[in-house]
């Protein structure tokens, strides 16, 4: 999802500076956007869970794109673990990437944002509304992201800044991994639910027809108006209240 969002935006014609701990992937999720143009794409080496890593990645960023716009926060990772048997250091892993890296790169991004305003979309899951099984450390993540988000957008909304949620059920490469391996029964029983779960077409979205026309829409002038919401880009399997 976010190498969609990096070509999307470049798509738009937007300068974007793509941030990732690993650097292989991040360099070329960049070099693939830019060679597409009509924007531009360049990479920074960040680690979400180190304060130097980020407060540095930030600053170089905003150095080569003359400021700073917008950040979208897509870092994360879903480790399945029963709940009585999630070891301390996969708990804190999971927090130190989910929670502790959207408290890092947004205060990061607050700096560079507060004098001229601008947008912060992060990245949530319906297990932080409600919950999901052999997933608590993941959900517990989720819901301090959403905690967060929805404070910072009250404290720093005189500013220009809105703050944003994205929950989303889209499909990436790690779902078709996933998918690979079930057995025919799991997937039969997988796909069944997915369907009960989801009004629009019964199973989880597409990148670039689903989830990135939202965030283009929220990444520019037209979402002005709108600050601490969870937009749930799902089918309809999560009716945010």
């Amino acid at each position: 999802m976010g190498a969609g969002v990096v070509a999307a935006f470049v798509r738009e014609g937007g300068a974007v500076v793509s941030c990732d701990v690993a650097d292989d992937a991040g360099t070329e999720i960049a070099a693939k956007a830019a060679a597409a143009g009509p924007g531009t794409a360049e990479f920074v080496h960040a680690d979400v869970t180190d304060q130097e890593s980020v407060d540095t990645a930030f600053d170089r960023a905003a150095e080569l794109l003359g400021g700073l716009d917008v950040l979208v926060h897509a870092a994360g990772i879903a480790p399945g673990t029963p709940a009585e048997q999630i070891p301390l250091a996969e708990w804190q892993k999971v927090m130190a990437i989910n929670a502790t890296g959207t408290f890092l790169t947004n205060q990061a991004a607050y700096r560079h944002l507060h004098a001229t305003g601008g947008r912060i979309l992060n990245f949530a899951s319906a297990a932080g509304v409600i919950g999901l099984r052999n997933k608590a450390h993941y959900s517990a993540s989720k819901g301090a992201v959403l905690a967060w988000t929805r404070t910072v957008a009250q404290e720093w909304g005189h500013t220009g800044i809105t703050v944003n949620c994205i929950a989303p059920a889209i499909s990436t490469p790690m779902y078709a991994t996933t998918r690979a391996s079930m057995t025919p029964e799991q997937l039969a029983a997988h796909d069944t639910h997915m369907a009960a779960q989801m009004p629009i077409d019964g199973r989880l979205g597409d990148v670039d027809r689903d989830l990135v026309p939202l965030m283009v829409f929220l990444a520019g002038p037209g979402s002005r108006f709108i600050t601490g919401q969870i937009f749930a880009v799902d089918g309809g399997a999560m009716m945010v209240r």
